[in-house]
Formats: structure tokens, C-alpha cells, sequence
């Protein structure tokens, strides 16, 4: 993953990320503990924001 996009990203949903790993077209996020459903946001706006943004899936998991 491209550090500018990795950057956007960060700056998207408003969390640390762990880990990003990359699954095709999808990109499957690593949150700490807690902060997961702050990375979704109400209702998955955050989120679906982001994969318009990206124009990739996301799952968000938290780390373990």
C-alpha cells in the first residue's frame, strides 16, 4: 500500500491504525482495541466515505 493512501486513510477515520493488509480489492484494517466502531462511525459513514474516497472495500478488525 502506497504511503499516500495510507496516510489518507489515517486522516479518514480519525484512528491509529495497526496494520493494513491487502486482499485483492479489499483492504482489511487493523484498529486498536476500542476504537473500531469510532473507525466505522454512525451508522458506517466513516467508512463508506473512505471506500468511495479509495474506491476499495474496508472491513475494519480490531487488533488482537
Amino acid at each position: 500500500m502506497e504511503a499516500q493512501t495510507l496516510e489518507k486513510l489515517k486522516q479518514m477515520l480519525n484512528v491509529p491504525i495497526d496494520k493494513v493488509e491487502e486482499k485483492g480489492e479489499e483492504l482489511v484494517v487493523y484498529v486498536p482495541k476500542g476504537q473500531a466502531a469510532r473507525a466505522i462511525g454512525a451508522g458506517g459513514s466513516l467508512i463508506r466515505s473512505a471506500e468511495f474516497i479509495l474506491k476499495r472495500k474496508l472491513t475494519i478488525k480490531e487488533s488482537p
